[in-house]
Order: C-alpha cells, then structure tokens, then sequence
C-alpha cells in the first residue's frame, strides 16, 4: 500500500493512489483534499509527486525546462523512460526534438484541415449512431463512442474498414487495467505489439504503393530536407491509437454520464441541438478524460515549502485543475454555459499543448450534435455501467442508454 501522510484538521489520513479502483469511481474528493491540504503530494512507495492546484499544473506545463517529457507521460513502469516516444512520439520528447516532430506532423492537424474532416465525421457517425437510435436500447460506447473515433483515426491512417474493428479492440486492450495491477500488463504489451506490427506494415505498403492518407503524407512530410524515419512514423500512429482515440471515446462516454444525471442542463441542447459545445465544453472540465499526466523534474523544484528533486516523477493532476475553486465558481456541480474553454488544463499548455484538440473537439460535437437532433430523452443505466481502468484517462467500457426517438 502506498504511504499515507497525516495533515492536521484531516479527519483521516490522506492518501493517493492512482491505480485504486475506489479512487477511480469517484476521484474528485480526493483531488480537493490534496488541492486544500497537501497541493504537492509526496508517494514515496510508488515513488511520485503529485501536483493538484490549477496555477501549478498550468504552470508546469508551460516549464518544460524544469518538468520534462523526456520519459514519457504514463505513470507504469513499463512505459516510463528514455524509450517511451517509441510509442508516444513527440508527447515524450523535449525540445529540439520535440520542436521537430511536431512541425513535421502538424500540417495535418491544422484547424483547417480538422474542419474539413466534418463531413466525413458525420458520415461515420451516423452509420453508427443512426441503427442505435432506432433500436431504442444500446451500448454507448459499444455501439457509438468506441467506434467513432477509432474509425476516424482509422480512415486517416488508411486502415482497410475490414480491419477497424480488430484495431479497435487492441486499442481498448493497450490502455485497460486490472485491479491492483501496478504495470503494463501481459494483454496491453501483446496488443500494443499487434498494432505496432500491423501499422510498420502500413508503413510499408505506402512506401511502394502511396495513397491519400495520414501515412502516405508522413513519408512525403520535409522542412529543409528532413524527413521522418519509419520509426517516427510507427511511433505517431501507435500515438494516434492511444492519445487520440481512447480520450475522445471516453470524453463522448463521460458526456453522456453526466448528461444523463444531470437531465435539466441537458433538455435544452436537445431542443437546441445548437448548444451542443456548451454540452462538451463542461464534460471537458467537469469530467475531463485525460485525468493525469505525468512528468520528470530536470531540476530541483521548491513548491509549497517542499523540494522535488532532479529526476523525479511528478504527476500533473489535469482533473484536479479543472475543479479548483480558485478558477471556477461552484466547480463540482455540472453546468452548461460556463466561460471555461480558455481556462481548463484538459489539452495541457505549452509547447506540449494538444496537437488533436481541434480533432477531438469536433468529434465530440459532431457525435453529440447528431444524438441531441435525433434525440428527445434519454436515460442510462448507471448500474450496468462500467469503467476502464487506468492511471491516465476516465470513462466507461460499457454504458447501456435508452432513447426516446424524435418524431
């Protein structure tokens, strides 16, 4: 069990762990303690610091200098070190070399490039969401929130639609985690090896046989005559699986979660499908998907009378930020209409700032536009729900919904 450290007025010792699956049911009681009575946290069994407060997370994100992302943003062991962007790409490196991964990848993630990715998000939307309304009972993420994303993804990347579907269960497979388990497990490394496999035969293909997606366009991608290795490119696919897919996944999940407890915000967007940002914009800082990100401190830090030293692990509490009050009024109950896209830590700051945010959030609107049009009520079925766990994202693997079908 991990350390726990008393702090006088607490009625019980304080303790965090990130792999316990009581503090993944419900994280928000313990993120206000350690905002209010330990803002940086020390585990020393599980070898970490915790940062808790808005003005603290936010301003590690903009101090590469002092908390790198050299090692990665994944708390396992399995995934923390010097080989991490094998798999992360640029999200675990620092600059030049992270200066340099992304402007070779981002011409395709510009904002007029996701804007008109519109269309085709529609569409795919509505092959899934379209079936699942008539059918009046469904599985959220089965049905709709796990499909959608990873099949955009997997239209970008060129993945044959015979094949998403075995892609996306690998997908799930990489980020869950069993209780008590500390690591990488067995499953997630056989899964993430599938994938890596079957995108380096992607790659490949499109090195003889060119085509119109994201890979084809990596191979090409040059500033001044560099160009990315297929190693480069292997590690921003495996990236897209992970960062790009699972979060929006669970952000649609999360939504719907919240949407469902909370009807009186969510009747008007119903009627007013127009409204549906506000909808994502609160689910993004209410119940953010990206819960924890973690970096390691090239210096020693002094934070609150404490000192993280040189080479430490330092956890970024995203969602803790997201309801600190010293930011936002009232900040655990869940209202639309909030002025809060400008000031969450959802898609962190810097130069680490999220290269898929204008792609995520358009999904989540998308999505939930089309489900608000069609759409008069819904419910879900909290007991039957069921969680992903994982020390880095929050949502559902199984959510069971009725609808009530529009007229």
């Amino acid at each position: 069990m991990p350390q726990t450290s008393a702090f006088v007025g607490s009625h019980e010792q304080l303790s965090f762990d990130p792999y316990d699956y009581a503090f993944h049911d419900d994280p928000y009681p313990t993120y206000r303690r350690l905002r209010e009575e330990a803002p940086l946290y020390r585990n020393d069994d599980l070898g970490f610091w915790a940062i808790s407060r808005h003005a603290d997370v936010l301003a590690a994100f903009k101090d590469s200098a002092r908390f790198s992302s050299a090692n990665g943003v994944s708390l396992d062991p399995a995934a923390y070190g010097p080989h991490a962007h094998r798999v992360m790409s640029f999200l675990a490196m620092d600059d030049p070399r992270h200066l340099r991964m992304r402007q070779l990848v981002s011409k395709s993630f510009t904002p007029r490039m996701v804007a008109g990715l519109r269309g085709r998000i529609t569409e795919l939307t509505l092959e899934h969401l379209e079936p699942a309304v008539a059918a009046g009972e469904f599985d959220w993420i089965a049905d709709v929130a796990g499909k959608l994303p990873m099949d955009v993804i997997s239209e970008m990347l060129g993945v044959p639609a015979a094949d998403r579907a075995e892609v996306r269960r690998l997908a799930d497979l990489v980020v869950h985690r069993e209780d008590g388990v500390l690591d990488v497990p067995v499953p997630a490394m056989e899964a993430s090896i599938s994938l890596l496999t079957y995108y380096a035969d992607l790659i490949a293909q499109r090195r003889t046989q060119p085509g119109d997606d994201l890979p084809s366009q990596l191979l090409e991608a040059e500033i001044d005559g560099d160009r990315l290795a297929d190693e480069e490119i292997l590690g921003f696919m495996f990236l897209m699986v992970v960062a790009g897919n699972e979060t929006t996944t669970k952000l649609l999940g999360n939504a719907l979660h919240w949407g469902a407890r909370n009807p009186g915000e969510i009747a008007p967007v119903l009627r007013d499908p127009a409204r549906t940002s506000d909808w994502v914009e609160e689910t993004l800082r209410y119940d953010t998907s990206s819960q924890i990100i973690v970096r390691t401190a090239a210096a020693d830090v002094h934070l609150h009378g404490r000192t993280i030293a040189d080479g430490d692990k330092v956890l970024l509490l995203v969602a803790s930020a997201n309801r600190d009050v010293d930011v936002f009024d009232d900040p655990d109950t869940f209202r639309l209409g909030r002025d809060s896209a400008q000031k969450i830590a959802s898609f962190g700051r810097g130069t680490h700032f999220c290269l898929g945010a204008h792609l995520a959030r358009l999904e989540a609107n998308v999505v939930l536009e089309e489900f608000a049009r069609r759409v008069s009520d819904f419910t879900v079925d909290l007991d039957r729900c069921e969680r992903v766990h994982s020390t880095n994202v929050r949502g559902f693997a199984a959510m069971p919904v009725e609808v009530v079908a529009d007229a």
